[in-house]
């Protein structure tokens, strides 16, 4: 029985041998903050801004709107109306108001749509980048920032996938 038990163990020895070679090999791990390396990027920085400057005029008009509420809700608090032109102040205040919240769901939702598409995008090239760096420099994992609890800040390559991004696609 004993002697059955000592072949076992001997022969499960012999089959984890090369296996413990492979377990002690050094593995070549890297850490990157694909979030800030990307709004970091040149080319998101420029898309910002053709995003800002599509939505200003629109933004500019919502902000009309609300400053022309201001001024009738501050009219109505007066108390120097006649009811007829209170009347159709609250009216035309009820139709300022409905255009306002129109135009503010319509902006936030397209806003929103092309921020998405731009970020889509922009993530699609940040890990093509990524994952040739890690090549380049003989990686064996690259983790992002979010998932780690703590790392040494010599694993971390995101100034290195930065760096590579703004080369790899330069803001036009």
């Amino acid at each position: 029985m004993f002697r059955s038990m000592a072949i076992r163990a001997g022969l499960l020895c012999l089959v984890l041998a090369p296996l413990a070679t492979v377990a002690s090999a050094q593995l070549k791990v890297a850490v990157v903050n694909v979030q800030k390396a990307m709004l970091d990027s040149e080319e998101l920085k420029k898309q910002s801004a053709v995003i800002e400057a599509k939505y200003k005029p629109r933004q500019d008009e919502l902000q009309k709107l609300q400053n022309d509420l201001q001024s009738i809700q501050t009219q109505l608090q007066s108390n120097k109306l006649t009811q007829q032109a209170s009347a159709d102040l609250q009216l035309q205040g009820q139709r300022k108001q409905r255009d306002a919240q129109r135009i503010s769901d319509d902006l936030q939702a397209e806003f929103d749509r092309d921020r998405q598409d731009v970020l889509g995008k922009a993530a699609q090239k940040m890990q093509d980048v990524v994952k040739k760096l890690a090549e380049e420099k003989g990686l064996d994992v690259v983790v992002d920032v979010s998932q780690t609890l703590y790392f040494k800040p010599t694993l971390d390559i995101t100034p290195d996938a930065l760096a590579a991004y703004n080369k790899a696609y330069p803001a036009k």
